[in-house]
């Protein structure tokens, strides 16, 4: 299996920014796309941005222009970077990845645990 573990959650004011990271863990895998969902109380989990191992980016419409997100292929790691931070961001931000692994010939959806982005307003 694939362990996925955020971290850089926090308490920012509005305006702020606050840099996530991921890193996944485990053998035998290899992740294609990677990258974050969000959920606030009451509303569906929703895709903020993700990265696929060649590098091709898709973004949640309300946060282009503010978010970017990063990997590091040979660290199994993914980063978003949120600039321009306002109350609407407030969620738990949950790490995703997309993986195949040798024992599962077949792509599954692995993710972390969440961390927490509260931001003032």
């Amino acid at each position: 299996q694939v362990q996925l573990v955020e971290s850089g959650g926090g308490l920012v004011q509005a305006g702020g920014s606050l840099r996530l990271s991921c890193a996944a863990s485990g053998s035998m895998f290899s992740i294609n796309a990677m990258g974050w969902y969000r959920q606030a109380p009451g509303k569906q989990r929703e895709l903020v941005a993700s990265i696929t191992r060649g590098g091709t980016t898709t973004y949640a419409y309300s946060v282009k222009g503010r978010f970017t997100v990063s990997r590091v292929n040979a660290k199994n790691t993914v980063y978003l970077q949120m600039n321009g931070l306002n109350a609407e961001d407030t969620a738990v931000y949950y790490c995703h990845a997309a993986a195949i692994t040798a024992w599962v010939p077949e792509e599954y959806d692995y993710w972390g645990q969440g961390t927490q982005v509260t931001v003032s307003g």
